[in-house]
């Protein structure tokens, strides 16, 4: 089996352009099972156009993504059973109690044993007191936990989080990554997560893509990268990146 077959993702050349503006320009990624990788950028970066276009919302201009051996967007549907994704702008059905809610999505994703899945999810990230709350009545942090709890019923083989803790309280945000870091361990998949908390990223990640200007501009592991910069750690390349890109 080639190493390209045996990845969970592989995307090659990816290219988007709006309005006569390329907002990603020629950026390859590849995650392999059970890696943990940070997709990185200041504003403008490209990172959100990379990303909807990794999981098939957006199709690339040129280009192509490959999920655990499924082409898109042909094989879209088959690929996303996969996957768990999981942002804090992503709705919640508000008439539905928390159980109830994610009861539903155990369902839709197949789930043979729905209520123990939910239970061993719940007690993972340690809400199971918000199980008997309906979803209306959650904050912007806990329809967060909410969600990533969701993201994570079905066991997929790659887990992409956009900005997972960026509404938690700290205790909540770490309580958060430990669940994280337990979850990969125990069921072997993989991570994709974007994140502007660097030490958060140096937490979660064992490799990190920065991108500035719609293109990859470092990918290695956390402590290679800042040193390659000239920096201790993560925090200094983003804010050079990030100064970089206000005076392009």
């Amino acid at each position: 089996m080639t190493q390209q077959a045996a990845d969970v993702l592989v995307a090659h050349e990816l290219r988007k352009t709006f309005k006569k503006v390329e907002a990603v320009r020629g950026i390859s990624i590849t995650v392999s099972p059970g890696e943990r990788v940070g997709l990185l950028g200041p504003n403008g970066a490209g990172k959100t156009t990379t990303l909807l276009m990794l999981l098939g919302a957006i199709l690339p201009d040129n280009g192509s993504v490959t999920i655990v051996g499924h082409r898109l967007p042909r094989h879209r549907s088959r690929a996303m059973e996969s996957v768990g994704f999981a942002a804090g702008y992503l709705p919640l059905p508000d008439r539905l109690k928390v159980r109830e809610a994610l009861g539903v999505f155990a369902g839709w994703y197949g789930v043979r044993n729905e209520k123990q899945a939910v239970n061993e999810a719940l007690e993972r990230f340690e809400i199971t007191h918000l199980a008997d709350r309906l979803c209306s009545a959650l904050s912007s942090g806990q329809r967060t936990l909410v969600g990533i709890v969701k993201a994570t019923l079905h066991n997929p083989k790659l887990l992409v989080l956009d900005e997972p803790t960026a509404s938690l309280d700290p205790d909540v945000a770490l309580r958060v990554r430990t669940g994280l870091l337990q979850f990969c361990a125990s069921t072997g998949a993989a991570l994709l997560i974007t994140s502007h908390d660097m030490r958060e990223v140096e937490m979660l990640t064992e490799r990190v893509i920065f991108l500035a200007n719609g293109q990859v501009v470092a990918n290695d592991t956390p402590a290679a990268i800042a040193a390659t910069f000239g920096y201790d750690d993560l925090e200094g390349v983003f804010m050079q990146l990030a100064d970089e890109a206000r005076r392009a």
